[in-house]
């Protein structure tokens, strides 16, 4: 199965017809239909590592100040808690806690229910312990890769430029110079497998810190690395910086 890791952006592209969305719903007719989707969310932090266990999660809106049609959406994805617990026995290098009453948040059902809008995919979450540094995230993510194998379909979700207090609400069409500029070293290091380098990203640029001011949105682009092979194909898709701070890189692994 392939992996993904799609820069979500702004809630709104879960209702927009955007190039964000329709190339949601592309790439969801493309990949082979998952037999289970494990999604690595910039919007579930926790102290320690979870994963949903219960098998009807609720559809979490945990955002504020958008339309009534954004609050009024339900992504009605049955859970996996076989999955939860094959996940639990599967990483040895984190004690993994089941979660039975966590849903599912933005950060997942905003793609997913454009990728799958007949929500009849089961789907969990791991969550980010955003306490620990990035080389746990991206070790933690090698241990996940196996379930590939099962044709589990493996997601990263959040945006490798992410700065809200800078953002342009305005919306102007381009980035900030030195958003583009991060994107830019960001997808050459990524495209060169340069994972260590990704790792340590508070050194990839001058404007690293700018680009990540704090790392929850980053950190699941390490888990869609992390479980690539060395010589599988990858591609990028929705490569652009919006709102001035918010940068929309996607990335395809695998076919």
């Amino acid at each position: 199965m392939p992996a993904l890791f799609v820069g979500h952006g702004s809630p709104l592209n879960a209702i927009e017809d955007n190039a964000f969305s329709r190339t949601w719903r592309e790439i969801g007719e493309r990949i082979p239909r998952p037999s289970a989707i494990l999604c690595v969310s910039a919007h579930w932090e926790t102290r320690d590592v979870h994963v949903t266990a219960g098998r009807a999660p609720a559809t979490i809106h945990d955002f504020y100040g958008f339309p009534r049609a954004l609050y009024d959406i339900q992504y009605p994805a049955p859970g996996a808690p076989e999955l939860a617990s094959r996940v639990v026995r599967l990483v040895h290098g984190a004690q993994v806690r089941p979660d039975h009453a966590r849903g599912l948040d933005h950060g997942s059902w905003a793609v997913l229910r454009l990728m799958y809008p007949r929500a009849d995919i089961p789907v969990l979450q791991l969550s980010l312990d955003t306490g620990q540094p990035a080389a746990f995230h991206y070790l933690l993510g090698q241990e996940l890769a196996p379930l590939r194998d099962e044709g589990v379909l493996i997601v990263g979700s959040g945006n490798v430029v992410h700065n809200l207090a800078v953002m342009d609400r305005g919306g102007r069409g381009a980035g900030y110079d030195w958003a583009i500029e991060f994107n830019d070293v960001l997808r050459e290091r990524i495209a060169r497998r340069e994972h260590d380098a990704l790792i340590d990203y508070r050194e990839l640029h001058p404007a690293s810190t700018a680009a990540i001011p704090t790392p929850e949105h980053y950190l699941p682009l390490l888990y869609s690395l992390a479980v690539r092979d060395e010589a599988e194909p990858i591609a990028f898709f929705n490569d652009q910086v919006a709102l001035g701070s918010i940068s929309m890189l996607s990335v395809w692994i695998g076919q």
